[in-house]
C-alpha cells in the first residue's frame, strides 16, 4: 500500500492525520487509552491518506513502542515527524517509515514553532537526508515559504517540502484580513518555487475547518497535514466525522480553485 500515495496525480489532494495528541491525553493519566493506533485506523477509515506521528526527544506523546506498533499494522503510508539527530535517524533505519519529516525541535516549546532554518543547517541536514534517502525513505523538510530555504532544500536532495501554514492560521484566528491575504500569497510564491525546482509540495501546522480552503486552493499543494484541530474536534463528534467533514472541504475548495 505503501506506494500508491506516490501513484497519485498531482491534482489529487491528500489529507495526513496526525495523531500525536491522542498520546498526550493518554499519558497524561498513563497506562494504555486512549490507543493512538486505534485513532490511526478509524482516521484511515474516514479517509486519511497517511498517518503522521512525531517522535520527539523527550517522547512527551507518541513513544517508541507507538511507531513499531504504527509502522507494523498501518495499512497507509507512516509518515515520522523527527528532529534530524542521530538517536532518530536510527529509530528511523529500524522502522523504515513511509517518509521522514524533518523538523526544529526545541524541549521548552508547546508544539513544533517555525521552520527549519535549513540554510544554516545545510551541511547536518544534507547528511541525514542522504542517510533517509538510501534506505528507501521519502525526506520531507518542514520549512517557511521563502525562496532561500526551499532552494537550499532542493540542492540537498529533499523529496518534498513542507510549508508552515502557522503565521497564516494566526493572522486568521486575529480576523486579519490583509494579514491572511499576505500569508496566501506567501504560500503560493513558496509552492510555485518549489514544484518548478521539481520538488513535491506538502503543507501544515494551525489548520482548521475555517482556514484549510485557503491552502487546499493551492494548485502546487498535493497533500495537508492536520492533527492538533482534528483530535480535538473529535472530542465533540467523533475522529470519523472529523476526518470525513475536513476531507469535504478540502475537495471542495480544490474543485473551486
Amino acid at each position: 500500500m505503501n506506494g500508491q500515495i506516490d501513484s497519485q496525480s498531482a491534482e489529487t489532494l491528500r489529507l495526513g492525520v496526525n495523531i500525536d495528541h491522542v498520546a498526550t491525553i493518554r499519558n497524561a493519566r498513563g497506562g494504555r487509552h486512549p490507543d493512538p493506533l486505534r485513532a490511526a485506523h478509524i482516521a484511515i477509515e474516514g479517509g486519511a491518506d497517511g498517518i503522521t506521528a512525531h517522535l520527539r526527544e523527550d517522547r512527551r506523546h507518541i513513544s517508541d513502542s507507538d511507531i513499531a506498533r504504527l509502522k507494523a499494522e498501518l495499512t497507509r503510508p507512516l509518515n515520522l515527524e523527527m528532529a534530524a539527530t542521530d538517536e532518530m535517524v536510527s529509530i528511523a533505519l529500524r522502522h523504515l517509515p513511509h517518509a521522514c519529516c524533518l523538523v526544529p525541535e526545541r524541549r521548552e516549546e508547546r508544539t513544533t514553532e517555525g521552520g527549519l532554518d535549513v540554510a544554516a543547517g545545510g551541511d547536518v541536514l544534507r547528511g541525514v537526508v542522504s542517510r533517509l534517502k538510501d534506505a528507501g525513505i521519502r525526506v520531507s523538510l518542514f520549512i517557511e515559504a521563502d525562496e532561500k530555504n526551499i532552494e537550499v532544500s532542493s540542492e540537498i536532495g529533499a523529496d518534498i517540502v513542507e510549508l508552515h501554514t502557522g503565521a497564516y492560521c494566526e493572522r486568521a484566528l486575529e480576523d486579519d484580513a490583509s494579514g491572511v491575504v499576505r500569508e496566501l500569497e506567501r504560500l503560493s510564491r513558496g509552492s510555485q518555487v518549489a514544484k518548478a525546482a521539481g520538488i513535491e509540495v506538502h503543507a501544515g501546522h494551525g489548520l482548521t475547518y475555517n482556514t484549510v480552503k485557503g491552502v487546499a486552493r493551492l494548485p502546487e499543494v498535493i497533500e495537508l497535514n492536520v492533527g492538533h484541530f482534528l483530535i480535538g474536534e473529535s472530542i465533540f463528534g467523533g475522529l470519523t466525522a472529523a476526518v470525513q467533514h475536513m476531507r469535504a472541504l478540502m475537495e471542495q475548495a480544490r474543485r473551486e480553485a
